[in-house]
C-alpha cells in the first residue's frame, strides 16, 4: 500500500462492482479512506469488507442514486465517519431500454435518466458543498463513448451520458477557481459483471467493435480515475477521458 491519497475521504456510488469496486479498491490501496455506496448493502458491504481485510480503510452504505436524500445521506456518512470528503467518483449506472426511438417505454427511460443522469446531478449538487468545506478535492463522473458518439438502438443511454459530459464542463468551469477539479471518464465497452451472460456472438461483435482487439478491464479504467483524482492531474478539469480501445478513433 502506498500513501498517495493519504488523509484523504472518497465517495464512490456503484462501488459494489466493476469499474466502481476496482476504483475503491485502488483508492484504499493507495490510502483513501473509501465509502462505498451501493443499491445493496450486502454488496457494498462486501466490497469494504474486502479492503478492510486488506489493511485498508471502508465503510459500506445503500441507496439509490436515484433519490437525493440517498445520496444526500452517503455525503453525510463520509463527513460524519472520516471527518469530511474530498474526492468522489459518480459512477453508478444502469443500461435501461434499447430500440428505436418510437418504441423506447417512457418509464424507462425516466428510470434511466434517473440513475444515468440525474444522480451526477445530485451527487455534484451535496458534494461539492462538502468537499469545499474540506479545502477542496476532485470529482470523476462516469460518462461513456456514448458521452461522444451515437448509438441508433441506445437513445437514452447516449442522451443521459452526453448530458454528464456537458454537466461535467459546467460544473468544472464554474469551480476551477475554488479548488474542486470535475472531469469524465468514457469507457468503451468493459468486461464487467454486466456484460456476463451474453451470446458468444454478441460478445465477439462487442469485441469487434475495438481496434485494440478485446474489451477493456476495470482496473484499466480504475487507473485513469485514479489519476484524475491524483495531485497528478493538477491541471486538469472540465476535460474528458476516453478509454476505450480506439472505439470512437473510427
Amino acid at each position: 500500500m502506498t500513501e498517495k491519497f493519504a488523509g484523504k475521504t472518497a465517495l464512490v456510488t456503484g462501488g459494489g462492482s466493476g469499474i466502481g469496486k476496482a476504483v475503491a479498491t485502488a483508492l484504499a490501496a493507495e490510502g483513501a479512506s473509501v465509502v462505498i455506496n451501493d443499491l445493496k448493502i450486502e454488496v457494498a458491504q462486501s466490497v469494504a469488507d474486502e479492503i478492510t481485510s486488506a489493511g485498508g480503510t471502508a465503510v459500506a452504505i445503500a441507496g439509490d442514486v436515484s433519490n437525493p436524500d440517498d445520496v444526500q445521506a452517503a455525503v453525510q456518512k463520509a463527513v460524519d465517519t472520516y471527518g469530511g470528503l474530498h474526492l468522489a467518483f459518480n459512477n453508478a449506472g444502469i443500461g435501461g431500454p434499447q430500440g428505436p426511438v418510437a418504441d423506447i417505454d417512457i418509464a424507462g427511460y425516466r428510470a434511466l435518466m434517473g440513475v444515468n443522469l440525474d444522480s451526477v446531478f445530485y451527487g455534484l449538487h451535496f458534494q461539492v458543498p462538502a468537499i469545499l468545506a474540506a479545502g477542496g478535492g476532485a470529482i470523476v463522473n462516469t460518462s461513456s463513448i456514448l458521452g461522444v458518439v451515437g448509438d441508433a438502438n441506445a437513445l437514452p443511454y447516449v442522451a443521459a451520458k452526453h448530458g454528464v459530459a456537458g454537466m461535467t464542463k459546467a460544473a468544472a468551469i464554474s469551480y476551477a477557481d475554488k479548488g474542486i477539479r470535475i472531469n469524465s471518464v468514457h469507457p468503451g465497452y468493459i468486461d464487467t459483471p454486466l456484460l456476463q451472460g451474453l451470446p458468444e456472438e454478441a460478445y465477439n461483435g462487442l469485441v469487434a467493435k475495438h481496434p485494440i482487439g478485446r474489451l477493456g478491464a476495470s482496473e484499466e479504467v480504475a487507473k485513469v480515475v485514479l489519476f484524475l483524482l491524483s495531485d497528478d492531474a493538477s491541471f486538469v478539469t472540465g476535460s474528458q477521458y476516453l478509454v476505450d480501445g480506439g472505439y470512437t478513433a473510427q
